[in-house]
């Protein structure tokens, strides 16, 4: 699917920049920016979850030992 990305002139500029320096398309570096922006926060988001639902069955030995 097709998509157009609008972006200022600095950011195109730097873009470019890097993009140049590793020796690839600046479709190429944006896709894995946004591919690596997407695990991140699945990740953290898992992380989220797990906290979600295991930090109240915790709560109080988490609170004796902050004491």
């Amino acid at each position: 699917m097709a998509m157009t990305l609008r972006l200022d002139e600095r950011t195109n500029d730097a873009l470019r920049e890097r993009a140049d320096a590793e020796g690839r398309s600046m479709q190429e570096v944006v896709k894995l920016a946004v591919a690596e922006y997407i695990e991140r926060h699945s990740r953290l988001d898992a992380v989220d979850r797990v906290l979600d639902d295991e930090l109240p069955r915790y709560a109080d030995a988490l609170r004796r030992l902050g004491e």
